[in-house]
């Protein structure tokens, strides 16, 4: 749930670039390539400023999942556009340059169980699942929970389980993941997922206070348990939302 623009100042996540006329265009096929070969675009200039390349493995995954489908009827006309799109209850559908370098960054194989914070339209779910052996996805906002599994269901991606509650705790009965990946932002990396993340896996989740410049982070825990911590860019990304009736 963040969107981003390069420039030649700064890696800040803080805007959005358009595809042009996607309105005009009839083929989410077509549209889809586009999108695609703007994202290998942007990777390269990312390259430039420091962010980590994108691998021609996730592009192929971003050309195969229907972004249209996960998105509102009214949005369905912007929704190869690389930005993120309102999908109700004050949420967004992530940009998809950006749900590329954090599917990049988690690293997952056909073997791995992949848990993800926040699943929104379902979207980033749905990429993860093409890569992933199985994934766990939780989703906070009821009407989005729901609605997301409906759409997964629908399109009958089945390796992946969703829930509703709250993504701070994780998923322990299904714990420990090869990758987590929280897509909304915490002032602190939540304890329980770092308890949650297998040895040798990667969580790849954005730090920080709302409102304020956060930090998109891969966490790696090592073979004694140390977790080790790279900073990759700037971001801005929704708080991470928390059960009221659950502690600090």
């Amino acid at each position: 749930m963040a969107f981003t623009r390069f420039s030649k100042t700064s890696l800040l996540i803080s805007g959005g670039l358009a595809l042009g006329s996607a309105c005009g265009q009839t083929s989410y096929d077509s549209q889809r390539h586009a999108l695609v070969e703007e994202l290998r675009d942007e990777s390269r200039l990312a390259e430039e400023y420091g962010a980590p390349p994108i691998s021609e493995r996730t592009l192929a995954v971003l050309g195969q999942v229907p972004r249209h489908e996960f998105v509102p009827d009214e949005q369905k006309r912007y929704a190869y556009e690389n930005r993120p799109l309102s999908i109700g209850a004050r949420q967004t559908i992530s940009q998809p340059y950006i749900v590329a370098l954090m599917t990049d960054l988690a690293d997952v194989t056909k073997n791995d169980d992949v848990l993800e914070i926040g699943t929104g339209s379902g979207y980033q779910a749905a990429v993860l699942s093409e890569l992933a052996g199985r994934v766990y996805t939780i989703e906070i906002v009821e009407e989005l929970g729901r609605r997301a599994a409906n759409t997964l269901e629908r399109l009958e991606y089945n390796n992946v389980t969703t829930r509703v509650g709250d993504g701070y705790a994780g998923w322990l009965d299904q714990a420990p993941f090869d990758a987590i990946l929280v897509t909304a932002a915490p002032e602190e990396v939540p304890q329980p997922l770092i308890e949650q993340l297998a040895v040798g896996g990667r969580m790849v989740i954005p730090v920080g206070a709302e409102n304020e410049v956060q930090t998109l982070q891969v966490l790696t825990k090592e073979d004694d348990g140390e977790v080790v911590v790279s900073d990759v860019i700037a971001v801005r990304f929704v708080p991470l939302t928390r059960d009221e009736n659950q502690g600090p």
